[in-house]
């Protein structure tokens, strides 16, 4: 904690929500890819996504936020979940490769984080939640795993920086959510059409041609040793992947790169999340620059 917080930031409570901070900007890092890497996860080959997409394209709209308020009425489209979620946790017999094993974890990564949310709706944000990323409660061959265990001990060095695109973590700044599910056989072109459309969401990467400035989201700095990787790195990346007209300009060393805020509220199609940024919790953690 800091030692220089004055005034009312010396209360007791406001020093209680200071420590949730810390805990908040830890889980943060860890959600964005800072945590760890862990074993790599075994899945299973050949699991059938068709019921996540049919969830996906009833309960998402075209911006990536979700009903949870009408999926928690749903028993059904509730057990249909619980349903689809099961058949991950078995220890493979045949362990699913490449394309298929990277459509597997990213469905699994999203529809587990779905789950948790719906667990605890109404809440407004993810990072109010305990141990979100963090916590090995999901069931994926035959283990016990966390949100972080899949993208850090698989994902990320299996995909590369495209998967951070694809991965979604309840947060309204999170890239959008699909509405189908991912899928072997056009696994690449997915994960490439979802870095398209999120850069293409002028609220989560904004582009300025007159004032020679783009601000991206934050993941690319939590995650630039992903996106480094790349010939060009950052930039390089941009320049594949930003809308057209933005694609040359953002190559020039003219061009300066900064980073938007990143709003951790509920991507929720209601009202909850839409004040996160507005609550002590989220102005104490701008304030520390958390």
């Amino acid at each position: 904690m800091r030692k220089d917080i004055a005034g009312p930031f010396r209360t007791p409570t406001v020093l209680a929500a200071l420590a949730l901070v810390a805990l908040g900007a830890a889980l943060a890092a860890a959600a964005c890819g800072l945590g760890a890497p862990s074993a790599p996860i075994e899945v299973a080959a050949g699991i059938d996504h068709s019921e996540w997409s049919r969830l996906l394209r009833a309960y998402v709209d075209e911006r990536g936020l979700v009903d949870y308020a009408r999926w928690k009425a749903s028993e059904s489209d509730r057990a249909a979940l619980k349903s689809y979620l099961s058949r991950f946790a078995a220890a493979p017999a045949t362990p699913a490769q490449k394309a298929d094993k990277g459509a597997a974890l990213v469905n699994a990564y999203n529809a587990f984080t779905v789950s948790w949310i719906l667990e605890h709706y109404p809440v407004e944000s993810i990072q109010e939640l305990p141990a979100s990323f963090t916590a090995a409660r999901h069931r994926i061959g035959a283990r016990d795993v966390s949100l972080d265990d899949i993208e850090n001990g698989t994902l990320r060095p299996q995909v590369g920086f495209l998967v951070h695109a694809a991965l979604v973590c309840a947060a309204r700044s999170c890239p959008p959510l699909a509405r189908e599910a991912y899928r072997a056989d056009r696994f690449v072109s997915q994960t490439s059409y979802a870095m398209l459309r999120w850069l293409a969401r002028d609220d989560l990467n904004h582009f300025d041609l007159a004032e020679r400035r783009a601000e991206i989201s934050p993941i690319f700095r939590w995650n630039a040793a992903d996106f480094e990787k790349e010939k060009g790195g950052v930039r390089g990346v941009l320049s594949i992947y930003a809308p057209d007209a933005y694609r040359s300009f953002v190559t020039g060393e003219s061009c300066r790169i900064g980073y938007k805020p990143y709003d951790w509220g509920l991507n929720d199609q209601g009202a909850h999340g839409r004040q996160y940024r507005r609550s002590l919790w989220y102005r104490i953690k701008e304030k520390l620059g958390a």
